[in-house]
């Protein structure tokens, strides 16, 4: 029993039921639908995808037993759908405070590199993992919060007003959701509570915690050309500059290809003391699994030996990723030609307070000034860095010290059987924009709930979560790792993966 009043066991035992034979079921149906985000499927609308997804998501919401639960799709013209739902305080000693808890159903791509049995829109169970794209990112934020929910209301733990928000182009850049945040405010009379940029409750295993930091993030498409047409490398080369190493000259200008460090100190800010200590102290608590999470092959070290800076650089330091590439051809048909240009997406995190706008224009000061060569460094109308794809930085919402956070890692323990992430920790990947919400609507943050990120299927770990494993895209742990698990199959004529049982 934790010091609310939750047993913790019976909380667990409810969800693992309902999350295998209710839950698993419309995720399955869920991964199948290709309802990509806007900006990778500019006929949306047309194709009908995510209205599919937001269909099977509303009536799943409305069937649930939660006294009160009121439940919306609302559109604006012209923008992707939201759901909104509702639960009242379970009563008057609840309090006036209001949780905001946050999704989105909106998908990436299909991206490549697929194993030869899995797929985007594919769902398969392996073992205690369900594979497609969707089912981690985000797929599964309204069935675990209303299921959260139900499991506090069994047992008669008090909650306060909670407020759901389901957005469809959180992928996208969220452009569409402060659009809906004054729409509802207006709306419903009351303000949303703010503050909180990402959200799981995925089977009770989500520590109550409050919210100390979360990412910003900008990026955009950036081409370097130098031809018309591509010509032979063996009569070019020497002469035309190659697109590629001009390309890694200007992205030397933004991080330094040694360390790893930005070199653009405006993207920098004052991290406060107190969170360097807290941040100190999430470390001691987590130690290796501060990076042994994440599937390093042998011999592979992090950036830094330091657990303390890892847990800083991945929360309040600005860091770069190039996540794709054009303007390659694939080694299979790779000739001796010099290209005429080299295209990268990129995505900058940035930390959690400096102003979106300004990192924005930064990035493109330092790429496209004064380019080597006179290279002309293309953005693209409307996917470059000209018009960022995904600029923003979020505040921190921050009510102060609720005791320490290392005390608060180790009280989550007592919910999900094992260490959990502490907030400045587990938060830091999200980078929802949060000003959607707290620019907006300058509610008072109340209570807000851990990202549950890489939580393992089962208190005895022995499946770790490979949320974002690149080599099969999206592996959600399920509930249940002893084998027992009840459900539908997830592949045409049910055929059995591994040891779940639910096919």
């Amino acid at each position: 029993m934790t010091a609310t009043g939750l047993d913790s066991r019976a909380a667990a035992e409810f969800i693992d039921e309902k999350w295998d034979g209710d839950i698993v079921p419309q995720l399955v149906e869920y991964i199948r639908i290709p309802n990509k985000s806007p900006m990778f499927d500019k006929d949306w609308q047309a194709n009908g995808h995510m209205d599919a997804a937001v269909q099977l998501m509303e009536s799943w919401a409305r069937a649930q037993a939660i006294p009160g639960l009121h439940v919306e799709v609302v559109r604006l013209e012209g923008r992707t759908p939201l759901i909104y739902a509702e639960i009242p305080a379970s009563g008057p000693d609840a309090g006036e405070d209001t949780v905001l808890l946050y999704g989105h159903l909106d998908k990436q791509p299909e991206m490549t590199g697929w194993d030869a049995d899995l797929g985007p829109w594919i769902p398969v169970l392996k073992g205690d993992r369900l594979y497609g794209r969707g089912g981690a990112d985000d797929g599964y934020a309204l069935f675990g919060s209303l299921a959260a929910i139900q499991a506090l209301q069994r047992q008669g733990v008090p909650h306060a007003r909670c407020v759901l928000l389901i957005e469809a182009c959180e992928e996208s850049g969220s452009y569409d959701l402060p659009a809906y945040v004054d729409h509802l405010g207006r709306a419903h009379r009351q303000a949303l509570a703010g503050g909180v940029p990402g959200f799981g409750l995925r089977q009770l295993r989500a520590a109550v915690v409050h919210h100390l930091a979360a990412r910003g993030a900008a990026g955009g498409n950036l081409t370097v050309n130098v031809l018309n047409e591509g010509v032979h490398s063996g009569d070019a080369s020497g002469i035309v500059p190659s697109s590629f190493r001009l390309l890694r000259q200007l992205l030397s200008r933004l991080e330094d290809e040694n360390t790893g460090r930005i070199r653009v100190e405006g993207l920098f800010v004052e991290v406060p003391a107190e969170r360097q200590e807290q941040a100190g102290k999430v470390a001691g608590v987590l130690g290796d699994e501060v990076f042994s999470k994440f599937p390093f092959l042998d011999g592979m070290s992090p950036m830094s030996d330091d657990l303390t800076e890892l847990v800083l650089n991945r929360t309040w330091r600005p860091a770069l990723s190039v996540t794709g590439v054009d303007g390659m051809p694939p080694l299979s048909s790779a000739g001796n030609v010099l290209r005429p240009h080299t295209s990268v997406k990129l995505s900058l995190r940035l930390p959690p307070t400096p102003d979106g706008k300004r990192a924005g224009e930064l990035l493109k000061e330092v790429l496209l000034k004064d380019p080597p060569n006179g290279a002309r460094g293309r953005t693209g109308t409307g996917e470059g860095l000209h018009r960022l794809e995904r600029a923003g930085a979020v505040t921190v919402a921050d009510r102060g010290d609720r005791g320490s956070v290392a005390g608060g890692v180790r009280q989550a323990g007592d919910v999900h059987g094992r260490r959990r992430h502490d907030p400045v920790h587990g938060h830091a990947r999200r980078e929802v924009p949060g000003r959607a919400v707290h620019d907006h609507r300058r509610a008072r943050p109340a209570l807000q709930c851990a990202w549950p990120e890489r939580v393992p299927a089962h208190p005895d770990g022995q499946a770790r979560d490979p949320l974002r494993l690149p080599r099969d895209r999206r592996a959600l742990p399920l509930p249940s790792a002893r084998g027992d698990t009840t459900g539908v199959g997830a592949v045409a004529g049910g055929q059995a993966h591994g040891d779940h049982g639910c096919c």
